[in-house]
């Protein structure tokens, strides 16, 4: 596994438009030095990891990281091979000091008289990560999974963030501040079906409301489909302005945990929804929902590898549209589109994994001037082998603070020598004004963090939003 070649290159704003910020602008500028941070999280490795990679002017290094566990001093809990610690990664200024804080979900998490489920908020600052966090767990004997997502934005519309957590089949908020901690709010108005399954929620400006949209996902109850809502905020009765977008409509069962994100990719100021299915058509799809005063359509523009202009071609079990990720790549105000086809076969070797990215304009998502990469692909750090599985999870941001956003791709299936089969790494391709390029490239794995090798990690299976 080759280490970072050179500096690398993120993205701004667009990708998480809606998130409330610290002073410096940025949601996810831990240390407060004005750049946003890189956190990376892989739930499957000994209960679970975070490892957060400082950005700067000069991109991204695991010379500048930190690791972060339930076994870390000050970090509430323990480390447990069920916990899933970093299954959900989020962050922003919970407690109003101008730095932001790490959010992390474990809903594997088992906490005595309680369901499973917790959401770890680890404090940042001058010196992030020392200063130990705080722990929540679910509220209810309902919230059975609690964790499975959060988002940290405002919710009621009063200029200030608020915490919002789900479980398998609920949804709680949080006041503002540190000291609203203590008591997590049900919704005024029950709004989730009975049985349904979430994975996560995204917020946005989706809509003309004061406040975020929350954008819920997972599966039909039953498991017979994929589920899709839409919440919006603003003041008033939380829940009562809610509208289901997708509720049973494909077969399978689809997960949405990796393949949800928004961004306002035609610049009209309203956040716009891209999900990913793996199952529709014959090697998968993603579809956009363009965000308006009145909310998200139940319908949207829907794009496989046969569409025209799209690269690839539609083949079965190619996972198009396993992740997906938005933002500013070209430094235009308009948010590009990630797409991660990560069983994608390239060169006569299987499930090598492929990323598409499309670009943002005043009509919207275009195909014109679209871009494929890969590990075959002149200049990114690796080698094309089977079942690396690159693009399983996606990230836009801009980590170096020049405008334009750097992508960042997990391979879970990435083999690390000697001895990790599937110990997975993470590459990082910087943004231009034409699109994504190879130059300064740059990748990592576990090992370069310290970690030991292993079998099954899948390092960056999860980037925080």
């Amino acid at each position: 596994m080759a280490v970072a070649t050179a500096a690398v290159l993120a993205v701004v704003g667009l990708g998480a438009p809606t998130a409330v910020a610290t002073p410096s602008g940025l949601s996810d500028d831990f240390n407060g030095d004005g750049y946003r941070d890189l956190a990376i999280g892989t739930p499957k490795a000994s209960g679970g990891t975070v490892t957060v990679v400082f950005g700067s002017a000069s991109g991204v290094s695991p010379a500048r990281s930190v690791n972060v566990t339930q076994n870390t001093p000050g970090v509430p809990g323990a480390s447990e091979s069920v916990d899933r610690f970093g299954e959900s990664v989020t962050s922003g200024d919970v407690d109003g000091d101008g730095y932001a804080d790490l959010i992390v979900g474990a809903p594997g998490e088992e906490v005595t008289g309680k369901p499973r489920g917790s959401v770890t908020i680890v404090w940042g600052g001058a010196k992030p990560f020392t200063s130990g966090g705080t722990v929540l767990t679910a509220p209810t004997a309902e919230a059975a999974g609690f964790g499975e997502g959060a988002a940290f934005a405002d919710l009621d519309g009063d200029g200030t963030g608020n915490l919002a957590v789900v479980g398998s089949d609920t949804f709680w908020w949080y006041g503002e501040g540190k000291s609203s901690l203590g008591r997590a709010l049900a919704p005024e108005v029950d709004f989730l079906p009975e049985g349904v399954e979430l994975d996560g929620i995204v917020a946005g400006h989706f809509s003309g409301t004061a406040g975020s949209d929350y954008v819920v996902h997972g599966r039909s109850p039953g498991g017979t489909g994929t589920y899709l809502g839409l919440l919006r905020g603003g003041p008033g009765d939380v829940g009562y302005h809610y509208s289901v977008l997708a509720d049973g409509a494909a077969a399978g069962g689809v997960s949405w945990a990796s393949a949800v994100a928004g961004g306002d990719i035609n610049g009209d100021g309203y956040d716009d929804l891209v999900t990913g299915d793996t199952k529709a058509g014959q090697g998968g799809s993603f579809t956009v929902r363009y965000g308006r005063a009145a909310g998200l359509p139940a319908k949207g523009t829907t794009y496989t590898q046969a569409s025209a202009g799209v690269p690839g071609t539609d083949e079965p079990y190619d996972d198009f549209g396993a992740a997906v990720a938005v933002g500013d790549v070209t430094g235009d105000g308009r948010a590009e589109v990630a797409v991660g086809a990560s069983y994608e076969d390239v060169d006569g070797k299987t499930n090598v994994g492929d990323v598409v990215l499309l670009k943002g304009g005043s009509g919207g998502l275009t195909t014109s001037g679209a871009q494929s990469f890969h590990q075959a692909t002149p200049g990114v750090p690796g080698a094309a082998e089977a079942g690396d599985h690159f693009g399983s999870s996606l990230r836009l941001r801009d980590i170096d603070g020049n405008g334009k956003a750097d992508l960042a791709i997990g391979a879970f299936g990435e083999d690390v020598l000697p001895g990790g089969y599937d110990d997975g790494a993470a590459w990082v391709l910087r943004g231009a004004a034409t699109g994504l390029t190879t130059a300064y490239a740059t990748a990592f794995s576990a090992k370069d963090f310290g970690y030991p090798v292993i079998d099954g990690r899948r390092f960056a299976d999860v980037f925080g939003r």
